[in-house]
């Protein structure tokens, strides 16, 4: 059996860098991954781009049963930490929207990065690592494909279930109920709706039209664009959404955020009262979204001008439009997700060290905790930050 001080089960973007963390302090780490390479999530995020992280990253931007829990690991290692790193390196990046950060090249410039500093900082990583079993006594004792190892300290970096094709598993939380942890009920999060009837059908007719809209979803609202697809709906708007719904409530939709809708329209009727209302509606939106909207919203007044339209009439337009109470069905799942809520409960963590409070040496982070980001680099920061604050200790 072979000793090491460290191992990281897991060598996604919470694993490398508490293992380069790690490293860095000399202690001894390995990094054993299922896959057979490192970093998988991360050549495909972004885009192939990788948006590693996001300029005003704060602990508002994560959701948790506890949302105080994630402010000690991203203070102490920020945005700016993490940007650092990147520009040693000569990676080109820029901001894309909202403070996101995309690699100007590729995301193989992260995970090259990674794994140089891994190198640099002593890291032994074996890859296609599969069936482990994991047992403590005096430390924590590994059985795998690659052999049989022992170490002072095992870090739980093995990610959540989202994008099963990427090999995504329910090992970590499988090992963390085999040390009594609780576990919370994980959803797939960021991820499209689906819809069933009249809008389903609306949705495929429109697939791959895009519009600028506020959707609301319980108490947390987000002003984006929104995408029609085959199945329903997705785009950012949508996406960030996903994380406050719950199966069965409705979401609201602003198709308009941007202006007060009655109020132009109700002007549009004076100065131009022989134009048709889908046609000014087509002005604003795309045109076979407006066409779309007359038939489910005004079927009976099909191209009809605005002088034929009441006041009220007009205002009740205006209100479908910029209150559209939508039921989705479901999201589309873990297939599509870009995160898994829910997790390990952080009332098992320490939230300096990641450390589990029951079992000394037992660590858990990244998308394993009950920390989920908001889309936009988010949740790569939390990867970055929980990493950091785990290698520091182990």
């Amino acid at each position: 059996m072979e000793h090491t001080d460290v191992i990281i089960i897991g060598g996604g973007a919470a694993g490398l860098m508490c293992a380069i963390a790690a490293g860095q302090r000399g202690r001894q780490v390995i990094v054993l991954e299922g896959s057979n390479k490192t970093g998988k999530k991360i050549l495909m995020s972004g885009g192939g781009r990788c948006n590693f992280t996001n300029l005003h990253s704060d602990p508002s931007q994560f959701i948790g049963s506890n949302p105080h829990f994630c402010k000690s690991a991203l203070s102490r290692y920020t945005q700016w930490d993490f940007i650092s790193l990147v520009e040693k390196h000569g990676i080109g990046y820029h901001e894309k929207s909202l403070g996101q950060l995309f690699c100007d090249n590729s995301s193989k410039d992260i995970v090259t990065m990674l794994a140089d500093e891994c190198e640099e900082a002593g890291v032994r990583v074996l890859t296609q690592c599969t069936d482990i079993a994991v047992s403590a006594n005096d430390g924590y004792k590994l059985n795998c494909s690659k052999g049989r190892f022992s170490c002072t300290s095992l870090v739980i970096a093995t990610g959540g279930l989202s994008i099963p094709k990427m090999g995504a598993s329910d090992f970590g939380y499988r090992l963390a109920r085999q040390f009594s942890l609780r576990v919370l009920e994980t959803s797939a999060g960021l991820v499209p709706f689906t819809l069933t009837g009249v809008l389903h059908d609306l949705c495929g007719r429109l697939s791959g039209v895009s519009c600028k809209a506020t959707v609301t979803a319980g108490s947390a609202q987000f002003t984006e664009d929104i995408l029609f697809t085959h199945r329903g709906l997705s785009g950012p708007a949508m996406l960030q959404a996903s994380s406050y719904w719950s199966p069965g409530e409705s979401i609201d939709v602003n198709l308009l955020p941007d202006v007060e809708l009655a109020d132009l329209l109700l002007a549009a009727k004076r100065s131009r009262p022989r134009t048709s209302l889908r046609v000014l509606l087509a002005e604003m939106l795309p045109k076979a979204l407006a066409s779309e909207l007359q038939e489910l919203f005004w079927p009976e007044q099909r191209d009809r001008a605005l002088a034929d339209f009441s006041d009220e009439h007009l205002r009740q337009v205006a209100g479908n439009l910029q209150s559209w109470s939508i039921k989705p069905a479901a999201t589309e799942g873990y297939r599509t997700a870009e995160v898994t809520m829910g997790g390990v409960d952080t009332d098992e963590l320490s939230s300096k060290t990641m450390e589990s409070r029951q079992h000394p040496g037992l660590y858990f982070i990244g998308e394993m905790v009950d920390v989920t980001g908001h889309l936009g680099g988010f949740n790569f920061q939390w990867a970055w930050s929980s990493g950091q604050a785990a290698g520091q200790v182990v």
